[in-house]
């Protein structure tokens, strides 16, 4: 039986580190701050703010709130963005996305408008330069990915030397996760729709990082004894049995098939993402420690 890498536990030791430094910040009289720019009333967003705010509230990082209808235009918007970057008191923004539809087109522009020095969720051409240069004063990587290299190393799992493979090729998740791989001295192939065998790469690998986002993508022809799995993916399952009845969240992995052959894997609920928002507050807190 594989060793659970469990969000739970990376993030109580994240939530007492990020406690210690925002006490020291308030100190000195610096409030970390991060403001939240939500367009309308999206559930999925509402649900993401609510647990950004509570796990503010619990590092102690103040929120701010841009709330703007759903018909913003694209001047409105990037005027608060322009507020958020005059305001010295705001460290870090979060800007949910997807946009509405009226504003796709302009995305490019409006999220490039943030300074880079408070984009925390890599959402500026900047930030994403940062994580392929290795540069920490450009922006900050996507969340998604930091928390799987929190999980890494939380649980002691040095990577260097090591074979990784990262399934997807995202802005999001799998790109940024390949480059900061190999900052841990990792060697990185991706994976992706176009990849040819992919299940006898991933068994070549030490570390699987698995961005499909398809249900149930990773069975035990992909894996072997002695693997470390990372499942990124959120993916509804209309099968799944949970204490609420049938259906539920489940990663990319037949987890029942996976977990009994390899030696450690993150669940789905309970791993990466558990990890994402305390992420966003230690961006935060490193952008008010910058400033």
């Amino acid at each position: 039986m594989a060793k659970r890498l469990l969000g739970k536990e990376v993030n109580e030791a994240l939530v007492a580190s990020l406690q210690n430094r925002t006490a020291a910040l308030r100190e000195k009289g610096v409030v970390p701050t991060l403001g939240i720019i939500r367009l309308g009333e999206n559930p999925s967003d509402l649900s993401y703010e609510k647990g950004a705010t509570k796990r503010a509230a619990e590092v102690g990082v103040e929120v701010k709130n841009y709330i703007l209808p759903e018909n913003t235009t694209k001047e409105e918007l990037l005027a608060v963005i322009d507020e958020v970057n005059a305001d010295a008191s705001v460290h870090g923004c979060l800007m949910f996305r997807p946009l509405p539809k009226h504003l796709k087109g302009d995305l490019e522009e409006i999220c490039n408008r943030l300074a880079p020095q408070k984009d925390v969720d890599s959402m500026t051409h900047l930030s994403n330069a940062g994580v392929f240069e290795g540069a920490k004063d450009l922006g900050f990587a996507p969340c998604t990915p930091a928390a799987c290299m929190e999980i890494l190393d939380h649980y002691g799992i040095d990577c260097k030397g090591k074979n990784a493979v990262v399934i997807g090729r995202s802005l999001v998740v799998g790109k940024p996760a390949a480059m900061m791989l190999m900052g841990k001295n990792a060697t990185v192939t991706v994976c992706h729709t176009k990849t040819v065998n992919t299940a006898e790469i991933c068994k070549g690998a030490d570390i699987i990082v698995t961005a499909a986002g398809v249900l149930n993508s990773l069975t035990r022809d992909f894996v072997r004894e002695g693997q470390i799995v990372i499942d990124v993916s959120m993916n509804w399952n209309p099968e799944k049995i949970t204490s609420k009845g049938k259906g539920g969240m489940s990663g990319d992995c037949v987890f029942d098939e996976v977990e009994p052959i390899v030696e450690a894997i993150t669940p789905v609920p309970g791993g990466v993402g558990a990890v994402t928002t305390t992420v966003l507050m230690k961006h935060v807190v490193e952008a008010a420690e910058r400033a």
